[in-house]
């Protein structure tokens, strides 16, 4: 993907994306996701994808489709790529917190996160923010390892 300008359309959308982020409901979602889920396995974000009538299940749910629906607008020409990920980590985060388990939850779920990963093989810019993700997430399970042995 190459860089450009982006359109004052292109920076309407950005801003209406942020919109719906902000709104309560989502912003949990998004809070539980990145801040408080850390699956160890694919197991673990099956049984929270099974867990039909939990909270759980509505913020993976909610914040997949959300991310899923946005970086369509980028696969389908409505959004620059290159501003998308400028101003946007959080799909990312995911990405690469997730990026491990890939291989087994596609297994039951082959299009999870598919078209975040579409977006990561096309663009520098957003392959470049994972490998920074993925740096950044390996030193917290370092930290975490050393953490939890016992002394």
């Amino acid at each position: 993907m190459t860089t450009s300008l982006a359109t004052t359309e292109e920076a309407q959308l950005i801003l209406k994306l942020y919109e719906l982020r902000t709104e309560e409901g989502l912003r949990a979602a998004r809070a539980w996701v990145t801040q408080q889920f850390w699956p160890k396995s694919a197991e673990d974000v099956f049984a929270i994808f099974g867990a039909a009538q939990s909270l759980e299940n509505n913020y993976i749910r909610q914040v997949s489709s959300y991310w899923d629906m946005a970086i369509s607008f980028v696969l389908h020409g409505a959004l620059s790529a290159d501003l998308f990920v400028d101003c946007n980590a959080e799909p990312f985060f995911i990405y690469s917190k997730m990026l491990p388990l890939l291989p087994a939850l596609r297994e039951r779920m082959p299009t999870y996160l598919a078209k975040t990963e579409a977006l990561v093989e096309r663009s520098r810019p957003a392959r470049d923010r994972v490998d920074g993700m993925l740096q950044a997430l390996s030193k917290r399970t370092a930290t975490e390892d050393v953490a939890t042995r016992p002394a």
